[in-house]
């Protein structure tokens, strides 16, 4: 008799500590739904009294990813260089997150739009012209035939996103160290020195490339930028934040990724102490010449073979 007692207050304790598990469950998933819409609401709000622009196509590509051989998730990130009212243009920035859940590793490439790749079924040009030619899967081909290796998803990023994004996860701005004057080509002049950004000041930042070194201090940049970014926004206490940081610049992006995908990747993220991303370029040191090909202007030639060899050297280690 003392036993079945026992039992079914055992049982009740069971059922009470489900229980509460369930309505914490919900509540979270409620809050984050909430945080998610208010972020959307906020940034569609802005695009439709005029404060802000939206570029990106609302085209829903084929993309036939996969991971890849090393079990890694690859997105390729894609910065359009499109205007409002263009419907095709070439890739302005061309990025890869690697995302590799068993080893807990997030690595990041960079892949300059000056390199000249065969592109399947078009011939040799510059790789950003891929995009243009063929939108993501196109691009995701090229990067298949000439480096040999797979991408899952894909995110076509407005550059107003990217300053929305700052603004809202940044009310103080990112603190960064600017290394020279920069003016030409961009919206917002920067002064030379440490220094904490706003949006649009970032976006100048991350963009400027007319210097010596050209391309490659803008490649150079925007991966000092993406390290500064995720160091200053990292920690347990941003993870409540991610909803409404995802929805903010959910209008600004075209991705075949889903919400749950980017808020699982984006909260193992900041969860873990991971150190610094590591960053890889291509080209390489001494993997290329630079030449000028009739048609394709300035372009930077590979020693291909070296280059991936490198790239898989980096995903591997």
């Amino acid at each position: 008799m003392r036993y079945e007692k026992h039992r079914k207050k055992k049982k009740r304790k069971t059922k009470s500590i489900l229980l509460t598990l369930l309505l914490l469950v919900g509540a979270a998933a409620g809050y984050s739904y909430y945080q998610y819409n208010q972020g959307v609401n906020q940034s569609l709000g802005k695009i439709n009294n005029g404060s802000t622009e939206k570029s990106v196509s609302e085209e829903v590509y084929t993309f036939e990813g996969k991971k890849d051989q090393y079990g890694a998730t690859n997105i390729l990130l894609l910065g359009s260089d499109a205007r409002a009212g263009e419907e095709k243009s070439r890739a302005d920035t061309i990025m890869i997150a690697h995302y590799n859940e068993d080893k807990g590793t997030y690595k990041l490439t960079s892949i300059m739009r000056d390199i000249y790749v065969s592109i399947p079924d078009e011939g040799k040009h510059k790789i950003n012209s891929a995009f243009m030619r063929g939108g993501p899967e196109l691009m995701r081909k090229t990067i298949k035939e000439n480096f040999d290796i797979d991408l899952q998803y894909y995110a076509i990023v407005d550059f107003e996103g990217f300053v929305q994004l700052i603004d809202e996860a940044f009310p103080s701005g990112v603190e960064i160290d600017v290394e020279k004057r920069m003016e030409e080509y961009i919206e917002v002049p920067l002064e030379p020195g440490l220094q904490r950004l706003n949006g649009k000041e970032m976006l100048s930042f991350v963009r400027f490339r007319h210097d010596a070194i050209g391309d490659f201090g803008r490649v150079q940049r925007q991966q000092q930028a993406l390290q500064a970014i995720s160091d200053q926004l990292s920690g347990i206490q941003t993870i409540p934040k991610l909803p409404k940081l995802i929805g903010v610049v959910t209008p600004y992006v075209n991705t075949n990724m889903d919400t749950g995908d980017m808020l699982f990747m984006a909260k193992d993220f900041f969860a873990k102490d991971r150190g610094n991303i590591e960053t890889f370029r291509i080209p390489i040191e001494n993997g290329y010449k630079d030449a000028t090909i009739k048609g394709e202007g300035a372009v930077l030639d590979l020693d291909l073979e070296m280059n991936r060899e490198a790239f898989h050297q980096f995903l591997t280690q």
